[in-house]
C-alpha cells in the first residue's frame, strides 16, 4: 500500500506543478498545450468542484495522507484508506473554497473603456520642459496606481505637482494640458 499511496502523491504533486508552470508560461508539450485551461462562469453558474485542480489537490493530501498513515501509524489498512479519503476530500475541498470562491469571483475581463487614457486625471511626477521633452504622470487606473511616460499638448512646459489631463495618447506617449487650464477656459 506504501507504493500506491506514494505513487498518488508523486502524480498529484507532478500535475500540480505542471499546472502551476503551465498556467504561468502557457506551457507546450509537442501537442499538448498547458495553461489557462479552467473554465468558469462567475455570473450566476455553479463552479464545478471536480476540476482538474481539485483532482490534482485530491491526489496529492490523499496520497501523502495515506502513506504517513500506513507507514508511521499503527491504524488498520482501512482506517488509514478513510483517513487518507477524508483527506484528500478536505485538500481539494479548500483549494476549491480559496480558487473558485475567493479569487476567481473578483476576477473580470478588462474593456477597452477600463484601460481608456484619454480623459485621465493624472499629477506630474517628472516635470515637462518643453515640446520635445518627455515626463512622466502618476494616475489610478482599473483599481492599481500607474504612470505613463507624459508630454505637454500644447507644448508649453509643465511642473512636477501639476494636475493634469491627457488629452490623447499615442504609442505609449499620454498628451497632456493642466487641468486648471482647462477649467478656467
Amino acid at each position: 500500500m506504501d507504493s500506491f499511496y506514494l505513487i498518488c502523491f508523486s502524480v498529484g504533486l507532478v500535475l500540480s506543478l505542471l499546472s502551476v508552470v503551465g498556467g504561468f508560461g502557457h506551457l507546450h508539450l509537442g501537442r499538448l498545450h498547458i495553461g489557462h485551461t479552467a473554465h468558469h462562469h462567475t455570473h450566476g453558474h455553479s463552479l464545478s468542484a471536480v476540476n482538474g485542480f481539485t483532482i490534482t489537490a485530491f491526489l496529492c493530501w490523499f496520497g501523502g495522507a495515506g502513506y504517513l498513515l500506513h507507514h508511521f501509524s499503527v491504524f488498520t489498512a482501512s482506517l488509514v484508506l478513510v483517513l487518507a479519503l477524508l483527506s484528500g476530500i478536505a485538500g481539494a475541498a479548500l483549494l476549491w473554497a480559496v480558487l473558485f470562491k475567493v479569487l476567481l469571483p473578483r476576477e473580470r475581463v478588462l474593456t477597452i473603456e477600463d484601460t481608456e487614457m484619454t480623459g485621465v486625471l493624472a499629477h506630474v511626477s517628472d516635470a515637462i520642459r518643453d515640446s520635445t521633452s518627455t515626463g512622466e504622470i502618476i494616475f489610478s487606473q482599473t483599481g492599481a496606481r500607474r504612470a505613463a511616460a507624459a508630454r505637454s499638448e500644447d507644448g508649453t512646459a509643465i511642473q512636477r505637482g501639476t494636475e493634469v489631463v491627457v488629452i490623447r495618447y499615442e504609442r505609449g506617449i499620454a498628451y497632456v494640458r493642466r487641468w486648471d487650464d482647462l477649467t478656467n477656459t
